[in-house]
């Protein structure tokens, strides 16, 4: 799996230094690009391509009622909101887009989604709902400390 990661992440850094020429002309990546070869972006995109082929996998034997399918569709609803915040970071801020804060934004999704599931079974004033809700305030303050 380990191995998986940084392939993908070879393919996807290597892509965004490669600058498209129009008449000898070098064309700049457009601003989105250095986010979306980012190694934040890369994180996040390979959570949701974990998660997606899960989902492929269930979609198999179940419907779309089974409940690991309904949560993996909340998860990747998540996940993409989260590609979306990346790539609306300027590109002059493009260095604040790395590893860790793509780990951060991934965790924090795992942990939204958790949240999710136990707000199925248990009202907001169970305490493991609110153990749950605290430990997504952590992960967003982090969030926060990176990108404001």
């Amino acid at each position: 799996m380990k191995n998986a990661k940084f392939i993908l992440f070879l393919i996807l850094i290597s892509a965004g230094f490669v600058q498209a020429q129009t008449n000898n002309k070098k064309v700049p990546l457009a601003n989105n690009q250095a986010a979306k070869f980012s190694p934040a972006y890369s994180e996040v995109l390979l959570r949701k391509t974990e998660r997606e082929s899960e989902l492929e996998e269930f979609l198999i034997d179940y419907t779309e009622e089974f409940p690991k399918v309904k949560e993996i569709r909340f998860e990747l609803g998540l996940l993409q909101k989260e590609m979306g915040k990346v790539l609306a970071v300027n590109s002059s801020e493009a260095g604040k887009l790395t590893l860790a804060l793509g780990k951060l934004l991934v965790r924090k999704t795992e942990l939204e989604t958790d949240l999710w599931n136990l707000r199925r079974q248990y009202n907001d004033e169970h305490p493991e709902v609110k153990r749950a809700k605290r430990k997504i305030e952590v992960f967003e303050k982090a969030i926060k400390e990176i990108l404001p």
